[in-house]
Parts: C-alpha cells; structure tokens; sequence
C-alpha cells in the first residue's frame, strides 16, 4: 500500500558542537541541511523510479546516547547491505561490482545515447537491489547492446565473463520469483534462496520431515538459510559467523555489540543481546526467544528492525531477506494513534469472522508512527511505510505485536506529489471532493488498521499448520487481502467517530471504498507492461479483493462500470452493500487461513487476482502517458557523520544528505563491502 499521511514535522536544525575538545571527523559523502534552508525531497528521476530524500525531525531532541545508538543500529544495517544483493540473485554482486567499476572509471563520451542508457540500467539496478524489478520482479532489459558493454568492460579493464554477462542480455531467469499456478515456481525462481536443482517438491518434502520441540510454538524453519543440493542430498547453508555470509554476519555482530553498550535499557540491551546470539549460532529458537524478548521491549526512544525477516521473496514464503529499519519515536503523533490499539479487542470482537476464528484475547498489538533513521536491505531504497511484527502467529497470539507507521517517510511522499493523475481517473466531482479532503486521513486510517488490527486479528483452527505450508505460493497475498479487509471493513464505522479518529465516519469511509476500487481495478496497472499478469503479492490482493466485491455486487450493481467520453470510470452506487461484501470476503479469507484451504485461495487468487483486463489496462497506460511523475518511489537515506575526540569517544552525530543516487550506491558499495562476489 501507499498511503499518503500529513504529518507536522519540523525541519531538522542543525546539532550545537561541544566547545573545547578537538574532533576528528569520519569522511562520508554528504552535505549537512540548514534550518533556513528550503528542503529539497526530490533527488532525480529514471525510467519508472522517483529518487526522494527525507528528514529525521527531533532530531536535536535525542541524548547524544541515544543518536549514537542509532548510529550504530545503522551501521550494523547496511552492513548487511550485500546479503540482500546476493539473496536476489546468484549473479548481482558480480555484475554489480563490473558496473560500478565501469561507471567511475570510463573517460569515454559520456554524451552518447549508449552511455546514456548504460547509466539508467545501472541505477535501475542499485534501485532494484539486482537485476530484477524490485516490484514486477522481471529481468530488466538493457536498452544497450553486449557489444557495447564488452566494450565499456574493455575500455575500463573491468571483467565480467559467462553466465553472469549472458544473463544480463538472454532470456534465462527471467523471473525473480515465480508464483505461477500449476508450474515449479521454485525451478523458475532465480531468487537465491536454493539451488538450481532444487524443486517445490523437494522443499515441500524437505521441512514436512522437519518437528518443532513445542508444536504450540512452531519455528520458523527455512527463514535464515539457503536449500541446496550437495551430492544429491538436500541441505541447509545457514545464514550466521562462520557459516553462509558469515563476513558479513560478523561486521553487523561487531555494530550490535557497540549498540548494546548504549541500549537506553535492560529490555531493549536483552533483545540485543538474543539477536546477536542468533546472528552467532543461526539457532531458530533463539531467533523465537529473541522476537519475543523484541516485541515485549517497548519502553524508550529508539526501535529498529534487523535480520531475515519477511518471506516475499520466496515463492513458497520459507526464506526471509535482510532488511533493517531503525526507528525514532514520534511521540506526538503514536499518542492520537494509541487509541486503535487500545481498542483492539473490541474490533476482532465485531468483526463478521465465524465465532470460532475470533481471538478471546488480542494481546500486546503496539503501534506507533516513528521516524526513519536509516534503512538497508529489503527496505532500501524502496521502502515499506507500514510494518507488522514479528510474523509468527503464535507470538502474535500469545506476546503480541508491534505496528508501525513511517511517518518521515510518508511527509516526504506528501510533499512531492500531486492531484492531476487523481483528477483524471475519479468518477466525478464529488469523488474527487472527497479524496481532497479525506484522502491522507483514509489512507493513514487503512494503514493502521491493516498493521494494527488486521495483521493480528483471527486466529488458525487446532493442528492447522502455519500458511507458508498450508496455503504455499498464495499464502502472502491471502495474508495482506485479509489485512486490508479489515481495514475497509472497519473504516466504514461510526466507532471510527466515536473514538475521536475521524469527524465524518461515512465521508472517510466513502473516500476509502473509493480509492481501494480505483486503485485495484484500474490505477495500479500503470505498474505492469501491458499483457503481463499480476504477479507482486499486494497488486495481487488489491486485484482480487476489488474483482470479488465488483463481481459479487453487479446484480445490485453495487459498483458500476461507467464509460464516459471513451474513458473508463468505477463509480460505487451502494456504500452499505459494498461494505457488507467486504465483510463478506474478510470472513471468507479469514476461513481459508484458519482451515488451511489451498484450494480455496487457489481459486481465490487465480480467478479475481492474477489475470487482467487488457482493455482497461491498454486505457489506463494511455491515459496516464501525459503525467511526468513515475509510479515507484524510493529513497537515499540521509548520511550520520560522527565526530570524536582524542579518546575516540563519540561527542556528536550529525545528519547529513547525500549529494546524489549514485553518490550513495557507490559509496555504499566502497564502505559496506563485506561478501565476495560468489557466496
């Protein structure tokens, strides 16, 4: 999702320097950000991406103990910054590493429309974390020819020979994953989570051999390793010092240790001290022991989020990617928003779940709006705005959870977009009128009840195993419609007015049906080329609950299909009957996850979410051919400069902005490279 929040966040004002004391200071690229100066988001924009900057507001406010945590919380994630690379696909870091050579070293015409395009491809690249699309997960194509690069490789002595240069010119692993129906989407994966002869089956096989201690508290077996064949025999490459991106484990270990000398307390220095432990051994119940010692330390100022952890990535969702998110609290702004978790209880107790999916007790669901620090991995350049953790759902039920909203990140969305793509696809005025003035509060009020309530509502029938192993391919897509479904069912609610989040419960409820159906039926399509399918699990889960709900409502034409002037409009009718037929579908969903229905999901997904229209969706590519801005946004990450003394203890921690894109990649790659090519 993209929500968009308006936030009221100061500028960042420049940090005091301590007088008297001489300072060595740690070269990086960068530039430091007045307070009188206007702040620019937006950095440059290629292809179909939009680069953006964003702030860290307060802070000034923070203890230089506190800054110097999260320095070093931030060191400790981009450490692990090549794992990523390398997790995407075997080949990236190899081909990453002969780019970036060939792009600060060639002296050749760098006016030339080759060159030209050799540089977008490049930071197509950086922005994908590989030579995937971060989000349709297509091979992207190069608009040069081998001949050119061969000589660009010449020309600047750089190497990069077999499979890792044809790759980047044929049609082998097109796909980084592969959720087709009815093939081996682990075969057809070039994801680096297995070996490339390793089959669905053999995995399916591989950890239904495998027995938690406590089956009450399964663990969550292939999320920190690579499944490869050796000899024949299926074996585990765990991800920990010593073993599988142990150079790089070991630098992130050093950053935590540093970390947990500075924790602002004993909960936060415990979970600290459970994380590294698991970074040690790759042990999974220590990584259980320490998600629950994480989810249960709440006190303090800073959060951070670090390790394997979401499971997207991973066509039968096993294996987790490397991301790390390092948080502040907004204090303002978590206050007006604790009220949802204050009342979770009262949500899962009206919502139209079948009595026996319906949780007696929803315990520890925190949530708060922070502000980014810092981000590597999965979450970096392109960044989530809303995070539910952790994912294992006997934790969620028995300590809870923890939602947060990036609201730096969200402001820094704020102030570069704009309404002429929104004017050009609203049925009429009176929709428009309404996203105008609802539109960011409807939005920020879906992301909270999707992380919030959603992610921890329900609960699986007895002796029903997880999802990755229930529902399989389809099980990340079912979680997330599922989520969304209770946002939309809940925000067309008059308790939404009665707790004091909204002043019109029926205005932002109407403004959220709204944008959910446009969005899922017509706007997201400016993602795909036109005759692909739908393959990213979240445009999956909008497609499929907005084609249910218009299907099952045509015969009380509940949404209508309206074409006007040659153009394609969704107009509601009936915002009652539509917010029956979500309740509908939530229950439904919330069914197959609680009985495990593969085949129920199965027919879900391949019928409403996977195929699409290719009318609407040729339309929808013309018609938005005349708006400038791209429809990925991601980030650079501002820059932390420390400053020390003779001692070499830390006096200050100055925000800085980096200068450019491919300043930071390059400069990334010069400081946080801790994997050889091949892993």
């Amino acid at each position: 999702m993209n929500p968009k929040i308006i936030l009221n966040l100061a500028l960042i004002t420049a940090l005091f320097l301590s007088c008297g004391q001489e300072k060595s200071k740690e070269n990086t690229e960068g530039t430091e950000i007045k307070e009188s100066e206007t702040f620019n988001y937006k950095v440059e924009q290629f292809a179909d991406i939009q680069i953006l900057r964003y702030q860290i507001p307060g802070w000034e406010n923070l203890t230089l103990k506190e800054q110097t945590l999260v320095y070093y919380l931030t060191q400790a994630g981009l450490a692990g910054r090549d794992i990523m690379w390398d997790q995407n696909y075997r080949h990236n870091l190899k081909i990453r590493k002969a780019l970036e050579h060939i792009y600060s070293n060639y002296n050749g015409d760098k006016a030339s429309e080759d060159w030209k395009v050799f540089e977008t491809y490049l930071k197509r690249v950086w922005f994908s974390n590989g030579i995937h699309h971060h989000y349709s997960n297509d091979k992207l194509k190069p608009e040069f020819s081998s001949d050119y690069l061969k000589q660009l490789l010449a020309d600047t002595n750089a190497t990069l020979e077999g499979e890792a240069f044809d790759v980047i010119f044929n049609s082998a692993d097109a796909k980084k994953v592969n959720q087709s129906k009815g093939v081996d989407n682990v075969g057809l994966s070039a994801v680096n989570f297995y070996g490339p002869d390793v089959t669905n089956s053999d995995v399916e096989s591989f950890y239904a051999a495998k027995q938690s201690p406590d089956l009450k508290k399964p663990l969550s077996f292939g999320l920190n390793s690579q499944l490869v064949k050796e000899n024949g025999v299926l074996k585990e490459r765990v991800y920990k010092s010593g073993g599988l991106y142990g150079s790089a484990i070991d630098e992130i270990i050093k950053w935590l240790e540093l970390a947990k000398g500075v924790a602002e307390n004993k909960a936060q220095g415990d979970a600290l001290g459970l994380l590294i432990a698991y970074y040690k051994t790759g042990d999974l119940q220590t990584w259980d022991d320490y998600n629950v010692a994480w989810t249960a330390a709440t006190d303090g100022n800073i959060d951070y989020i670090n390790s394997f952890i979401e499971v997207y990535n991973d066509p039968l969702g096993y294996r987790g990617s490397y991301e790390s998110i390092i948080e502040i609290n907004d204090f303002d702004m978590s206050q007006k928003m604790k009220v949802l978790s204050e009342n979770a209880q009262w949500f899962e107790d009206h919502s139209p779940l079948m009595d026996a999916h319906k949780k007696d007790s929803v315990v520890g669901v925190t949530y708060k709006v922070v502000t980014v620090a810092g981000e590597a991995g999965d979450a970096s350049p392109s960044t989530p705005i809303g995070v539910n953790l952790p994912n294992a759902n006997w934790i969620r039920k028995e300590i809870g959870s923890k939602s947060v909203s990036l609201g730096n990140i969200i402001h820094a969305y704020n102030n570069v977009g704009g309404t002429e793509r929104l004017k050009e696809f609203v049925h009429d005025e009176e929709e428009l009128v309404l996203a105008e003035k609802y539109g960011q509060l409807s939005r920020k009020l879906h992301t909270a009840l999707h992380e919030v309530i959603g992610h921890a509502s329900g609960q699986l029938n007895p002796r029903v195993g997880e999802t990755k192993e229930t529902l399989k391919n389809y099980a990340s897509t079912l979680e997330e419609g599922r989520a969304d479904l209770v946002g939309l069912y809940f925000l067309y609610d008059a308790k939404l007015q009665k707790l004091g989040l909204v002043d019109d419960w029926k205005a932002v409820g109407k403004t959220a049906y709204n944008h959910y159906i446009r969005n899922g039926l017509m706007l997201q399509l400016i993602r795909l080329n036109l005759g692909d399918d739908v393959e990213e699990s979240h445009m999956r889960n909008r497609q499929w609950v907005s084609a249910w709900v218009f299907e099952k409502g045509k015969a009380d034409n509940v949404i209508e299909k309206v074409t006007r002037d040659g153009k394609t409009y969704f107009n509601i009718n009936d915002y009652d009957k539509l917010h029956d037929l979500f309740g509908q579908l939530l229950r439904e969903t919330q069914r197959i996850k609680s009985e495990g229905d593969y085949s129920a999901v199965e027919a879900l997904v391949e019928n409403y979410g996977v195929k699409v229209d290719q009318t609407i969706h040729a339309e929808v590519l013309e018609r938005n051919k005349q708006f400038l801005s791209a429809p990925y946004n991601g980030f650079v990450n501002p820059v932390l400069v420390t400053e020390t003394n003779e001692a070499g203890d830390i006096i200050e921690v100055k925000v800085t902005q980096p200068d450019s894109f491919a300043g930071q990649m390059l400069d990334y790659s010069k400081n946080y490279n801790f994997l050889p090519e091949v892993n």
